[in-house]
């Protein structure tokens, strides 16, 4: 007998109340996610995966031989047995992840073929967006009604490259507006995963997919003023910080912290883009009256994030003491002001070159401070980075130009060491 029909039996002879039967099912479905339980998911998925694709390929070699009809009926096989399997897995399955997320799957995919090949075989037109779209769309339901988190996953690496291609990879861009729909679609079920499954690896996997999508998709609402998007860019990469800081972030360990981890390279990056000469010359070109910013989509785009961000900047303050904001953290606040230097100055160049330093600085402080090798040392990347751009952008000898990575070398080879020495006199 299952253990859930033993709760049940215990439950209708009054031995246990509901309350009870509740915490002890809960007890052995924890108990159930065992590493070869996840090990037997992710086979299952693979699994399912590859017998979909395997079929694909099997019906593809033979394909021009079989008539319309015999091709139609082929076409909706895989779509009907995907269905009949998810419906297994409701009525017989309903505890098993593994069968969940692998019949989910199965369908995922067959639905995508089944739309494929039924557009081949009727000469439908259409685009690779519209088919894209379309597969998203009918997949989306999966995600609720079979909880499938990998379906999820796909669905939002789906909804990315279909913004990517209408607008990015496009000779005429599109608009991306339906995006920032079909993502929104996809937070009840982040949502579940946040309250049911905080330390699941589906919940590390979304925490990753979900803000890297963001980040990608952002610049595709840019219309023509693409400077000011990097202000956009600066404030997200600062809400996310400011996410990072949670009390579910800041509590695991750095790895797990994709927001923050994300917030931290994006913004060393755009940075060192803009510790060229190049940007702001050509922010001068534009000659922008700050009239006429106000009427662009790209200030409104970072208006909303700048204030969110800011939002959530106070609510830290207000928790937090001053000395514990991260150097990060303040960034989407000053750029704005270089910003509007740089449409009548070229000094702002200088002043993002001090702030990388300074950036990094502090970064190997605070590495050395709590004794993280992963920080200390993404300090001294950060001014390595530096270093190597300003290797490309000036005129300085190369004697100098050695000189300068010698000492970069040197640092990264002293500080580990001191921070190894220091770490085994405090284990002793």
């Amino acid at each position: 007998m299952s253990v859930h029909k033993d709760i049940t039996e215990l439950l209708a002879s009054g031995i246990i109340n509901a309350e009870t039967a509740e915490r002890i099912d809960e007890f052995y479905q924890k108990k159930a996610q065992t590493p070869n339980n996840r090990l037997f998911v992710i086979f299952g998925i693979l699994g399912a995966a590859l017998v979909g694709l395997g079929i694909i390929l099997i019906l593809a070699h033979n394909w021009d031989e079989f008539t319309r009809l015999t091709k139609t009926i082929i076409a909706f096989i895989p779509l009907i047995a995907g269905q009949v399997f998810c419906g297994y897995s409701i009525l017989k399955k309903q505890r098993s992840v593994s069968w969940k997320e692998s019949s989910s799957t199965f369908l995922f995919f067959a639905i995508g073929a089944s739309i494929s090949l039924i557009s081949q075989i009727y000469n439908i037109p259409g685009d690779l967006s519209s088919f894209v779209l379309s597969w998203m769309l009918l997949a989306l339901p999966l995600v609720y009604v079979m909880r499938s988190s990998f379906v999820s996953l796909m669905y939002i690496a789906g909804i990315s490259y279909y913004a990517c291609n209408i607008h990015y990879f496009s000779y005429l861009a599109g608009s991306t507006h339906y995006y920032w729909l079909l993502v929104l679609l996809i937070f009840p079920h982040y949502y579940r995963l946040y309250k049911e499954e905080p330390n699941s690896n589906f919940m590390f996997f979304h925490n990753w997919f979900i803000p890297m999508s963001v980040v990608i998709v952002l610049g595709s609402l840019s219309n023509g003023k693409g400077e000011m998007m990097t202000m956009a860019y600066f404030s997200l990469f600062g809400l996310f910080y400011l996410v990072g800081e949670f009390n579910f972030f800041a509590g695991q360990i750095l790895i797990r912290n994709s927001f923050k981890i994300i917030a931290a390279v994006g913004t060393i990056i755009l940075l060192l883009a803009l510790s060229f000469n190049s940007f702001w010359n050509e922010l001068l070109e534009e000659n922008y009256q700050l009239g006429e910013l106000f009427h662009t989509t790209e200030f409104w785009i970072s208006f909303v994030l700048t204030i969110l961000a800011f939002v959530l900047f106070i609510r830290f303050l207000r928790d937090k003491r001053i000395d514990q904001v991260k150097p990060f953290m303040p960034i989407f606040i000053i750029y704005p002001f270089l910003f509007v230097v740089g449409c009548y100055s070229s000094i702002p160049v200088v002043m993002v070159n001090l702030l990388i330093f300074v950036i990094g600085l502090l970064t190997i402080r605070e590495g050395a401070r709590h004794k993280h090798f992963g920080i200390l040392n993404f300090g001294l990347l950060i001014i390595s980075a530096l270093v190597v751009c300003r290797f490309f952008d000036t005129n300085i000898s190369f004697v100098l130009r050695g000189i300068l990575f010698v000492c970069v070398g040197l640092g990264f080879f002293m500080s580990n060491y001191w921070m190894i020495n220091k770490r085994r006199r405090n284990e002793k």
